[in-house]
């Protein structure tokens, strides 16, 4: 692949030109290690990010230094690549001074790069991402005029990447660590609400028991037939009849409401451009869910419990908006795989009522921003009863019910039950509780409004 390195007085002009109230333009040598909470203020950074942000900038120091001798650097570039492939930034989605000095060192290296050495089988797509993400996304606010902007052309995808998985001696480390804290059950993996099948045989734990017992009695059996055959005794050879077990009632049927939707406060940590769908953003957000959830995975830079959440936004919804932020979340949809990713929940934002097209405008759907990650959300009036687990797609729940949700005058996401003809005929057909009010407003648990930026009388879906 073609390479050149970029002078490190090209990241100081660009470091000048982008951040003059942190980099003097007579500073000729800054403490890079001390800038991006100058550059970055809005955000707070822990000494562990600190350190990465320090392990990076030597990163490319030496990557840097690997170029300009015409050295091999297809490792490097493989494990920045790797880095990258599950991170907006090279933080995960915060921004730092490491980003900008990637970018700095890779922008020239990728402009002479061919569309098949950037989104090739062999190519490193996610390089080639974060260079136009950095130079072009607001949240790094660069001063780069657009004639020497990169050309990256995120639709010319030659071969979509197949998803990363953990290094080995990481997936260890984490092994290492279920065991000290005692969860696991040693090598066991143990998932919450799951089981799990060791090696093709059952778990040692009650079962045993009940597996001795079959073979016991079928041992006795055995005994009492050939005992009988010896005596004569033929009454021991006739089985004996079981007791009919009588039917178990069915369980009742949970009265319609938009309860039965898992609606929940959700963080997305980061989003991505779809590789695959120009119209999708590929987010990770943490819904609350305890590890080993089923469509769960554990977020490797910050350990969370997350979901991978395709959504039709890209181009209604700029990509800085998606990052590091509070939504609202329906976590009990099926999943669906869209483009070959498997999208395990979806994001509720709003639109104007009569936007068949989805031209736009859209908005998200805002809780509070203190509510945590995982607090239930529910429409006032109608609390009562709980989320099923997962909406049967021929009961059309979600189907009967989306009609109903909009947003009031006031920006305030809301419930109008008149919308939904199936209520009518159910509070028609009993009177033994007084009906819900008319139009309920989407709150947390504990109390928060849900809302949006300006669509009043909107659909929210």
């Amino acid at each position: 692949m073609a390479t050149a390195a970029a002078p490190a007085s090209s990241l100081l002009s660009l470091l000048y030109r982008s951040y003059p109230h942190a980099v003097p333009p007579n500073s000729t040598d800054p403490e890079l290690t001390s800038l991006t909470p100058k550059i970055f203020p809005a955000h707070a950074y822990t000494d562990a990010e600190k350190t990465e942000v320090q392990t990076w900038l030597a990163t490319t120091s030496s990557l840097s230094e690997a170029l300009k001798e015409g050295k091999d650097a297809s490792e490097q570039l493989a494990a920045i690549n790797t880095h990258l492939a599950t991170r907006t930034t090279i933080l995960g989605a915060k921004p730092s001074v490491a980003d900008i000095a990637t970018y700095a060192l890779l922008a020239p290296v990728v402009e002479k790069w061919t569309p098949e050495e950037r989104t090739g089988e062999k190519g490193y797509h996610h390089i080639a991402r974060h260079v136009d993400f950095v130079q072009n996304a607001p949240l790094f606010a660069l001063q780069i005029p657009a004639e020497e902007r990169i050309s990256i052309d995120a639709d010319d995808v030659k071969v979509v990447p197949k998803p990363i998985a953990p290094p080995k001696d990481e997936k260890e480390k984490k092994k290492k660590e279920k065991k000290s804290t005692g969860q696991g059950g040693g090598d066991r993996n143990l998932v919450v609400g799951q089981g799990k099948k060791n090696n093709g045989k059952a778990p040692a734990n009650n079962n045993d028991a009940s597996i001795v017992d079959k073979v016991k009695d079928k041992v006795e059996g055995a005994t009492a037939a050939v005992t009988g055959a010896l005596t004569g005794d033929k009454a021991s050879k006739k089985k004996e009849k079981k007791p009919k077990q009588q039917k178990q009632p069915a369980a009742p049927t949970a009265p319609l409401s938009p309860s039965l939707i898992d609606l929940r406060v959700g963080h997305i940590l980061r989003a991505i451009n779809h590789p695959n769908a120009d119209s999708l953003y590929v987010s990770t957000i943490a819904c609350g869910d305890a590890p080993g959830t089923e469509h769960t995975s554990q977020d490797e830079a910050t350990g969370l419990t997350v979901r991978t959440v395709c959504s039709g936004l890209n181009g209604l919804v700029p990509l800085e908006e998606m990052q590091g932020r509070k939504i609202v979340a329906v976590c009990n949809l099926k999943p669906v795989t869209m483009r070959g990713i498997k999208s395990a929940a979806m994001v509720l934002a709003a639109s104007p009522r009569d936007d068949d097209s989805h031209a736009g405008p859209v908005e998200l759907v805002s809780p509070p921003a203190d509510a945590p990650a995982g607090e239930r959300v529910f429409f006032e009036g109608w609390s009562e009863g709980n989320p099923e687990k997962v909406l049967n797609p021929k009961k059309k729940i979600w189907e009967t019910f989306q009609p109903g949700f909009t947003t009031t005058e006031t920006l305030e996401v809301a419930f109008d039950s008149s919308a939904v003809p199936q209520l009518q005929k159910e509070g028609e057909a009993s009177d033994a509780a007084p009906p819900p009010p008319k139009v309920g407003k989407l709150v947390t648990l504990s109390g928060g409004l849900c809302t949006v930026k300006s669509l009043k009388g909107a659909t929210v879906r």
